[in-house]
C-alpha cells in the first residue's frame, strides 16, 4: 500500500477508534456509578483501644453488624481521632495502621490493619462535596477510631477503607449539611460509618469499674435524652446539643466524639429504620451506643 493510501485509511478510520475508546471510557464510568441496593448507616461508638484485641460484647455487635448487611465496595469512616484544619480525605492507596494512643500492652501496638484504600473513591468524596474545599490527604491513614473496629467487622482487610476528617472549625450544623452531600454513595456501595461515643468525659472515668456497665447519674440522663432523640428522628435538638443542659455538658466535655454521630443521622432517609445496639455505658462516663440507620 502506497504511504498516501495508508495514512487516508488510518486517517478514515480514527473516528471509529476514538469512537471505542470514548464507549470504554463511558463504560467505565457508569460502572463505577451502578446503583446498589441502598447501604445502612453506622454510628460505632469504639471505646477504648483495647476493644481492637479483647473478646466481648462490644466487638460481638461490630461483627453482628457487619453480617446483617451486604459487603461493602469501600468504607468512609468519620473517626473521632482525625480533626483538621479543614476537611479531609485519605487518598493513598494503602494507608497505614496508625497507632495513636499511649501506655497500653505491646500487643496492641503490634496490630496492623492493611486494608487497601482507595483513591478514586477519595476523589468522587472530594467532588461531592461542595460546601467546603477537601484536601486529598497522603500523610494520614487510619487511626485506631476506624481500624480498632473495622477488624471485627471485615477480619480479612478485604474492603477498602478512607478516612475522612472533622474541621475542628466548623460548627455541628455546618458538619451535618457537608455529610448530606456525601447521600448518594449509599445507593453505591459505599458503608460510612461515624465512629466516637455519645457520652465520653475521660477525665471523669470510674477507673476502678471500667469493666462494669456502671454510668453516673448525669450520664445515664444524657443517653436516655440522645437515645430518645435519635430513635425519634429528632435531629435538630441533636444537632443544638450545647443547648440540651448540664448533663449534656458533662457527656460532650468537647465534641470530636460526639460530631461523627451528625455525619450518620445526616444520611438518614424517612424510609429508614433505627436500631441502637451495643448500648451500654461503661465506667461511669463513657458510653459504647451504636446505631444503625437502614
Amino acid at each position: 500500500m502506497e504511504r498516501k493510501t495508508f495514512l487516508k485509511t488510518i486517517m478514515a478510520a480514527m473516528p471509529v477508534i476514538f469512537t471505542g475508546m470514548k464507549v470504554n471510557a463511558l463504560n467505565k464510568l457508569a460502572d463505577s456509578l451502578v446503583s446498589t441496593p441502598k447501604m445502612p448507616v453506622l454510628f460505632l461508638g469504639h471505646g477504648s483501644p483495647m476493644n481492637a484485641i479483647e473478646e466481648n460484647e462490644f466487638v460481638q455487635g461490630f461483627r453482628k453488624v457487619s453480617s446483617e448487611i451486604e459487603t461493602p465496595k469501600a468504607i468512609i469512616v468519620v473517626s473521632a481521632h482525625w480533626e483538621t484544619h479543614g476537611t479531609k480525605v485519605t487518598a493513598m492507596a494503602n494507608p497505614p495502621t496508625i497507632h495513636d494512643f499511649g501506655g497500653f500492652p505491646q500487643e496492641l501496638y503490634e496490630v496492623e490493619y492493611p486494608a487497601p484504600g482507595n483513591p478514586a473513591l477519595a476523589k468522587e468524596t472530594q467532588d461531592m462535596i461542595k460546601s467546603t474545599h477537601v484536601h486529598l490527604d497522603d500523610s494520614w491513614g487510619l487511626d485506631h477510631g476506624a481500624w480498632s473496629v473495622i477488624r471485627h467487622m471485615y477480619p480479612n482487610a478485604n474492603v477498602p477503607v478512607i478516612q475522612l476528617s472533622l474541621d475542628h472549625k466548623k460548627s455541628p450544623a455546618e458538619h451535618y449539611e457537608s455529610a448530606k452531600e456525601l447521600s448518594r454513595l449509599r445507593e453505591k456501595g459505599i458503608l460510612i460509618v461515624g465512629s466516637g461515643n455519645l457520652v465520653h468525659n475521660l477525665r471523669m472515668v470510674d477507673w476502678r469499674r471500667l469493666n462494669d456497665n456502671y454510668a453516673y447519674d448525669w450520664a445515664l440522663e444524657a443517653t436516655s435524652k440522645m437515645n430518645t432523640y435519635i430513635l425519634n428522628s429528632d435531629h435538630e435538638n441533636l444537632i443544638n446539643y450545647s443547648r440540651q443542659g448540664r448533663e449534656f455538658q458533662l457527656s460532650i466535655p468537647t465534641p470530636e466524639h460526639y460530631l461523627p454521630l451528625l455525619y450518620t443521622l445526616a444520611l438518614q432517609d424517612k424510609r429508614d429504620e433505627v436500631k441502637l445496639f451495643n448500648n451500654l455505658p461503661v465506667g461511669g462516663s463513657l458510653s459504647m451506643t451504636s446505631v444503625k440507620i437502614g
